[in-house]
């Protein structure tokens, strides 16, 4: 009956984990088309200098971060314009390639045709050094869970920062560790 809201605001200047999960549970990421959306997503708002990404996974039907939000994009959190742009991105890819799973992410509210992501995202501050590097050990072994199995180690799994921890390889040139500030 009184369902607890979930914690969706960060402010600037401070490092959350946040999760954003697909509408449904769809697992729409599980496609690289769509993985490659969100990594180029982070990549232009870390060049910017708009947030500053430590850690990151992204999973079938979710994505896990661990971030900092430096600066306003325009009036807007950067964290907002990363559900938009990467929403207007996937609306625009699946209208190309696969209309009727398209259809799936149709809804009927006043400002928009379409909705990807969940509401409410889940945001935790990372206030501790024991808390931030457990949540990055969590981002990391997210693919090994048994419901998933999507690798054998944490960093053989190609869509995450595990990696740029275990080598210091940052394929992705975006990453900044989380060590230089904790």
């Amino acid at each position: 009956m009184f369902k607890a809201q979930r914690n969706s605001i960060m402010l600037l200047d401070e490092v959350y984990f946040w999760t954003a999960t697909l509408k449904d549970w769809k697992t729409l990421l599980g496609d690289d088309e769509y993985k490659i959306i969100i990594l180029d997503t982070l990549k232009e708002l870390v060049s910017r200098e708009k947030i500053i990404v430590y850690a990151f996974v992204i999973m079938p039907n979710h994505i896990h971060l661990v971030w900092e939000m430096k600066a306003l994009n325009g009036k807007e959190m950067p964290h907002a314009s990363f559900n938009k742009f990467t929403a207007h991105q996937f609306q625009k890819t699946l209208k190309l390639n696969d209309p009727e799973l398209l259809n799936h992410f149709k809804v009927e509210e006043t400002e928009r045709k379409y909705r990807f992501w969940k509401r409410d995202s889940l945001a935790i501050l990372m206030d501790s050094k024991e808390k931030v590097f457990q949540k990055i050990d969590y981002v990391h072994n997210n693919p090994l869970q048994e419901k998933w199995n999507l690798a054998e180690t944490p960093e053989s799994y190609k869509w995450s920062s595990a990696k740029f921890y275990e080598i210091g390889k940052d394929d992705f040139n975006f990453l900044t560790n989380i060590a230089e500030i904790f």
